[in-house]
Order: structure tokens, then C-alpha cells, then sequence
């Protein structure tokens, strides 16, 4: 309580003296940057006036805003890697606003000198604090399993992620769980974005413009989740000719198509172009003869993914995107174990650029419907369902070096879970749930200091529930080279996972709202007694870190991490009674469904890059340690791995740089596990009290030790590949790919099987093969 009245009382203050001075204009241009020859907007590249210090970055839309500029004649410049350079004379005006869109034409590839003038002008005015933005051509300079790259791969090589493994994997972020990450497409909600192979996502790499991840600390625009956020845009479509993509792999197949349905006449024209997705994985059938080795029956995991959007834009830039998606996935497991998800749904997304001012609008409107479905060896079932809407209206202000946001977004949508307990008695919840939230940000510069004070006021109508977060994040510039960030802020969510933090393997990957019985007291690790004021899973976040250009290719971020949950829900492991009016002088710890939890996790990360022309490398370590108490005792959960390494490394060669070879090593120490102290026979009296112990027959019950007090053995795994590029024609580019995931062949163990006392391990050695043809 003493942290949120602090932290409160900091963000007021920051925005008391920060408020909206020099907010008066000289005059400024905004506008979007396009590629020539695709429409396309080019992203995250430098506009800036010759001679002066006034520029600014594109963002994940190609936007640019460069006001309070003094009236004047000028050379607008803006350099990108791979692409010429454009230069053209504009006039400032005094409180006017030029609406300026630029082309820029695909060309020379030695131009990565303005490329790294521009991300390093923007590492000195942004603050991106734990954040990591991610482009397609980033996500190819790993190696690719199944030969194809895709977004899971790359987040598992991210800092503070940990990945739990090739089948049925799930990534925890820096201490947080799951259902706590926060994924948005397009502005969507994602309620499952990986397959259960646990090597795919459901994202199409080729058709994905950026994705931004906040392990951390990230602002007051983000609402609802505790842990992280990945938020994924994707492309608009060819606007000036039809293209596409076909490929094909030892895994599954894939295919995009692109194109204008209606092309502009002339400057003053709008467009409106699309772009279609669909890739499948028949491992299941393909396996049965590549990879017999692993199981005569196949590998049993497939799944199908299709995406479709439509760009409605304008001569001005602003424009409507509407878009859907159907996303599928079934495993088979060896022991019986069934499981088969689904996800579909659908929305739109709008940019308004007002004529006479600096600001951007921006919004957007989806609903998604999420239904998984298990079934047990022992034939008991359990279903999960979360389906509802969210929308969300943004104002983006440029002030010279400032930026100011105001938002407000909805969310609603109902859960619906299912399962048979060990009694075969069927146990439901349904619950509908509204969350509305309104934000305030704003960056703003003094100097070498730069501070990003935001506050969310996030109200949960179904708990009756107000959550004040004020965050902050700030970065000052030490020296040219040297920069030191921080940040801090509380964070809240509705949403639990239908299965435990302390489930050996969580397959099941389900939604529960937060439940209104909940305990009325609970006991902190310091054994004293607070009580339970609403049902809401709560976190404060604080980071500290260090940015160093070691030389202008080689750059080092060091960051210090620690996440307070100060309240988690989770499923009550402990429970032995009937939450009924018999039990009422039974303690709440032993009777009630779920329990109140808290943890922290803490520790830091290291990581070190090089990119420059034929050489990509980056070396990830990360030092994570997470724990949780009860209210009776500490444990640490399934996904505590301490240590946590990754090394990346790419290179081309070739006359024409048409070959590329690259390569990943991973390590990862052993999770925590509860150990088997021994068996015995078991009875069950649920049916028949009178039973007779002496005749009847019971089962194998185990005896456990204490929870998570084991650790499994580490994890490491290498993989590689090396591709081939030919080019066919001005636009068609031929690709082929060889490698192999898990190359030592390695044997990582997956689970420890206690009903028949056998090792379940990860997959073995997996050569693969891919060709694409792209047009």
C-alpha cells in the first residue's frame, strides 16, 4: 500500500510539472512515407530538415511529425537502408502544418550508415525501456525450423522470455505466465497465438510489418495484463501490382497473395488494396515417412492458419483496414491425450490525419471468438472458451520534441470452462466481464533527460473494481555512447489461466475471469494478515538498465528486472472440502476452489548485437528467479529457469551475398519439478461408503514430495541452416533451404511420465528442407 501511494503521488506530481508547456507551434509537415513501388509505408526510417536538429523516425505506419519548426525555407531528407535517398525543398509556414507523403525508391544496400544514424538518434530520444521491436527481416537472420521463419522462433531468443519446449510449448516473460502476456494483432486480441508443436505461431512472417514486445515496464496504453505485451501490425497489400508467395517444406506449406483492387490515378486518388495468408503443417502425415524414427504413427501435431485484409486509404493517408482470421490446431498425444483449439474472428482499424494540426488518430474495433478442447488418457474432458469484443479510440499530439496520447478503450467478453473432476462430476463457470480504460501519456524532453509519465485508470465492471496505475519511464544521455533508463509502474488483470502455475505441463492453455469467492484474508510471506479488498491479480514493475555503443556496430543493453505480484489467483491445489454451509468453520485455505497468491520474480539480462552488412550476431544471457507463496509455503513454479542463454549468428557470402548460412544455440537450465516419494493403493468411497477395504480392488496412488523441490536436467539445443537465393526477374526470387533443428540430437526431456516411471522426451534430430518462390 505505501509502494501505490508513492507511486501515485510521483505520477501526479511528474504530470503537475510537466503539463503542457510550449505547446504553441511555429509551424511544422507531417505526412507518411511510402515505398515506391509498393505503396507499402516504410517504417521506423529517419525524416529530418538538412542542417538542422529537427527530424523525427516513421512509425509502424510510416507517420512522421516535425513541428514547432521556425518559419523558413528548407531540405527535407529522408534515409533508409535499402532504399535511395530523397531530398526535396519545402517552406515552413508560422502556425501552419505542411501534410507532406514521400516516396522512396528501393536501392542501394550500402546505405546502412544512415541506418545506423537513425536507430542510434533514436535510442537517444525514446525511451524503450525492455522493449524489442521486431521486423520480418530480423526474424530471418535466425535459423528456421521446418524452413520456415517464424515469430515464435524469434521470441524465444528474446531477453527474459523462456520457452518450456517443442511440444505444447508456452512462453513465460520475464516471470509472468501466459495467460498474463497480452498479444494484439492489428489491434485484436489473440487469445492463443502459438501452436501446440510450440516451434509456430499462427503469424504469417512474411505479411507482418514490425511487432513490438514489452517484457517489462511498458505504458499506460497497454491495459489488462501484467506481465508483457506483444503488439504485432501487419502490411496493407501491394498498392501497385499483384504479388505473392508459395513455399513449400518438410513441415507444411504455406502461401500469400497480395495486390491493388483499385489503384491511384494520380496524387489526389486513394487505393485500396489486400492481402491474403493461409499455411499449414501436415507434420502428422509427413512425419509417418521424414521422421518415422521419432514414432511410427507420425509426429502428431497440425494445424491451419488463414488472414485477410483490406486497405481503404486516402491521398492524405488516412485510410480503414478491415480484416479477419481463422487460426486451428489439433495434437494427439502417444498416452491418449487429446487436444484441439480453434480461434476466429475479425475487425477494422482507422488512421485519421487532420489537415490543420499535428495530430494523428488512430482506432480500432475487433471481436474474437477462442474455444480449446482436451481430453485426458483416463477420458475425462475439459473445454475452455473466451469470445467477446474490444475497441479503443487514440489521439497522438506532436510537440516538437513532446508527444502527448489520450485513449480510452472497452473490452468485454464472457468464459466459459468445463471440466470432469476425478469423480467424473462436471464443474462449470460462466462469467461475462466489461473493462474500460482511459489513458494519458506523455513524453517530454529536458536535455539529455527524457521522461515518459503515463497514467491508466482501468475500471472492471464485473468485480466493481477501480485500478489507479501511474507508470514512468525515463532515459538519460550519459555521454554519446552511454545511456541510463529506468522505469516503474502497477499493472492489473481479470484474466486467470484454467490450469496451475504449478502443473508439470500445462497443455491446456484456457481462460477463467477472476472468481468472486475468493478468501477474505490472507497471510503474507512475513506472516502477517491482510485482507482481500477485490479479486484483481496485481503487479508493480521496476527496472533499471544501461545501453552502451561499444563501437558503432556493436551494441550492449544490460537491464535489472524486478516484478512484484503483490496478488495472483490460482487454482487451490490445497482444497479437501465442499465450499458449503457444513464446512463454514473450515479454514478458506482448505475449502475454497482458489487461493490468493503473491511472488516476485527478479533478476537481469544481458545482451550484445552486430549487425552490419554480411554479419548478424547477438548473444543473449539472462539470469531469472521466480517464486511464489501461498500462504503457507514458498515454492518456485514450473517455469523458474534460472539461467537462460541464447547465441545467434548469420552470415552471406556469394559474389551477389545469394548465400546465407546461420545458426542458434540455446541453453536453458532445468525447471523445477515435485519429486515421487512412493505408491500406494488408493480406494475411492464417493460411490459406495460401505465399500469392504479387505476385497476391494483400488488404484496406484502416488505419494508426493514437497512441491517443485526437484529440478529437471538442462536444456540445450542447436540448430542451423543454409539457404540459397536465385534471382528470376525484377520481382521474382527464388529461395531454397536445408538445415537441422536440435543438430546433436540431444535428448531434452519433455516430462517425467509417473504412472508407467518413464521419461517423455522433447523431439530428437529433425533435418528439414524448404522451397519458396516469391513474385
Amino acid at each position: 500500500m505505501k509502494n501505490q501511494k508513492n507511486l501515485t503521488l510521483f505520477a501526479l506530481v511528474a504530470f503537475l510539472f510537466l503539463g503542457f508547456s510550449g505547446v504553441a507551434q511555429d509551424g511544422g509537415i507531417k505526412g507518411f512515407v511510402y515505398n515506391e513501388e509498393s505503396g507499402e509505408p516504410v517504417i521506423f526510417t529517419n525524416v529530418y530538415l538538412k542542417g538542422t536538429t529537427y527530424g523525427a523516425p516513421t512509425d509502424q505506419n510510416g507517420f512522421y511529425s516535425i513541428s514547432k519548426v521556425p518559419p523558413g525555407n528548407y531540405k527535407l531528407m529522408v534515409t533508409s537502408l535499402g532504399y535511395d535517398s530523397l531530398e526535396t525543398n519545402i517552406t515552413i509556414e508560422g502556425n501552419k502544418i505542411i501534410n507532406k507523403n514521400l516516396d522512396l525508391k528501393p536501392g542501394s544496400v550500402e546505405l546502412q550508415t544512415f541506418d545506423v544514424n537513425a536507430d542510434k538518434q533514436e535510442a537517444q530520444s525514446e525511451v524503450k525501456m525492455s522493449m524489442i521491436k521486431i521486423t520480418p527481416a530480423q526474424i530471418n537472420q535466425i535459423p528456421t525450423v521446418g524452413g520456415e521463419a517464424d515469430f515464435a522462433q524469434y521470441l524465444q531468443v528474446l531477453p527474459g522470455v523462456v520457452f518450456t519446449g517443442d511440444q505444447g510449448g508456452q512462453l513465460y516473460i520475464r516471470g509472468g505466465s501466459p495467460v498474463q502476456n497480452k498479444i494484439l494483432l492489428d489491434g485484436m486480441i489473440i487469445y492463443n497465438a502459438f501452436h501446440s508443436i510450440g516451434l509456430f505461431s499462427v503469424f504469417d512472417a512474411d505479411i507482418m510489418r514490425s511487432a513490438d514486445v514489452y517484457t517489462g515496464g511498458f505504458g499506460a496504453q497497454y491495459g489488462g495484463r501484467i506481465s508483457s505485451i506483444m503488439d504485432i501490425t501487419t502490411r496493407d497489400g501491394n498498392k501497385k501490382r499483384m504479388a505473392g508467395k508459395v513455399s513449400l517444406s518438410t513441415f507444411g506449406a504455406k502461401a500469400y497473395l497480395e495486390g491493388p483492387l483499385k489503384k491511384a490515378k494520380d496524387g489526389n486518388d486513394g487505393t485500396i488494396s489486400y492481402i491474403l495468408s493461409g499455411k499449414t503443417s501436415y507434420l502428422d502425415q509427413s512425419s509417418k515417412v521424414l521422421y518415422s524414427y521419432v514414432d511410427s504413427n507420425g509426429i502428431p501435431f497440425s494445424f491451419n492458419d488463414l488472414y485477410g485484409k483490406i486497405s481503404f486509404a486516402s491521398s492524405s493517408g488516412s485510410k480503414i483496414d478491415l480484416f479477419g482470421f481463422n487460426f486451428q490446431d489439433k495434437a494427439a498425444y502417444a498416452n491418449g491425450t487429446g487436444i484441439e483449439w480453434r480461434n476466429y474472428g475479425g475487425g477494422g482499424h482507422f488512421i485519421l490525419l487532420p489537415r490543420a494540426s499535428s495530430a494523428l488518430v488512430e482506432g480500432n474495433f475487433s471481436y474474437s471468438d477462442y474455444f480449446i478442447s482436451m481430453t485426458e488418457a483416463n477420458n475425462r474432458k475439459r473445454e475452455s472458451g473466451i469470445n467477446g469484443f474490444n475497441m479503443g479510440l487514440v489521439s497522438t499530439y506532436f510537440l516538437g520534441s513532446n508527444e502527448a496520447k489520450f485513449g480510452v478503450d472497452i473490452v468485454g467478453f464472457a468464459t466459459n470452462f468445463t471440466f470432469n473432476n476425478e469423480f467424473n462430476r462436471v464443474i462449470t463457470q460462466q462469467e461475462n466481464n466489461t473493462e474500460v480504460g482511459a489513458y494519458f501519456k506523455y513524453k517530454y524532453r529536458i536535455g539529455k533527460l527524457i521522461l515518459d509519465p503515463s497514467f491508466r485508470l482501468q475500471y472492471y465492471a464485473s468485480l466493481s473494481a477501480l485500478s489507479p496505475e501511474p507508470r514512468l519511464g525515463m532515459k538519460y544521455n550519459l555521454t554519446d555512447n552511454i545511456r541510463i533508463k529506468g522505469a516503474v509502474g502497477m499493472y492489473s488483470q481479470n484474466l486467470i489461466a484454467a490450469n496451475s502455475d504449478r502443473d508439470v505441463v500445462n497443455l491446456f492453455y484456457g481462460f477463467l475471469s477472476s472468481p468472486e469467492k475468493l478468501q477474505s484474508n490472507f497471510v503474507t510471506k512475513e506472516g502477517k494478515t491482510r485482507t482481500v479488498k477485490n479479486n484483481l491479480q496485481k503487479a508493480n514493475h521496476y527496472i533499471f538498465g544501461v545501453e552502451y555503443d561499444l563501437t558503432k556496430r556493436i551494441n550492449l543493453n544490460v537491464e535489472g528486472f524486478y516484478k512484484d505480484f503483490n496478488q495472483l489467483v490460482n487454482i487451490n491445489r490445497n482444497k479437501i472440502y465442499a465450499d458449503n454451509e457444513l464446512n463454514l468453520d473450515k479454514p478458506d485455505l482448505l475449502k475454497k476452489d482458489f487461493i490468493i497468491e503473491e511472488g516476485a520474480a527478479y533478476g537481469f539480462d544481458i545482451a550484445v548485437k552486430y549487425d552490419f552488412k554480411r554479419v548478424y550476431f547477438w548473444t543473449v544471457y539472462s539470469l531469472i528467479k521466480v517464486d511464489r507463496w501461498d500462504g503457507v509455503i514458498e515454492y518456485n513454479p514450473v517455469f523458474d529457469r534460472r539461467h537462460n542463454v541464447n547465441l545467434v549468428g548469420a552470415y552471406k557470402f556469394g559474389k551477389d551475398l545469394d548465400w546465407e548460412v546461420n545458426a542458434r544455440f540455446n541453453f536453458g537450465s532445468g525447471f523445477p519439478f515435485t519429486q515421487t516419494q512412493g505408491f500406494y493403493e488408493g480406494l475411492q468411497f464417493a460411490d459406495d461408503i460401505g465399500k469392504d477395504i479387505t476385497t476391494e480392488n483400488g488404484t496406484i496412488s502416488t505419494i508426493y514430495g514437497d512441491l517443485n523441490q526437484g529440478r529437471l536436467p538442462d536444456y540445450a539445443r542447436v540448430d542451423a541452416n543454409i539457404k540459397k537465393f536465385w534471382t528470376l526477374g525484377a520481382y521474382s526470387k527464388l529461395e531454397a533451404s536445408v538445415g537441422v533443428t536440435n543438430m546433436l540430437n540431444r535428448d531434452n526431456i519433455f516430462y517425467f511420465d509417473r504412472s508407467t516411471y518413464t521419461r517423455v522426451d522433447q523431439l530428437p534430430i529433425l533435418p528439414n528442407a524448404s522451397v519458396s518462390l516469391s513474385f
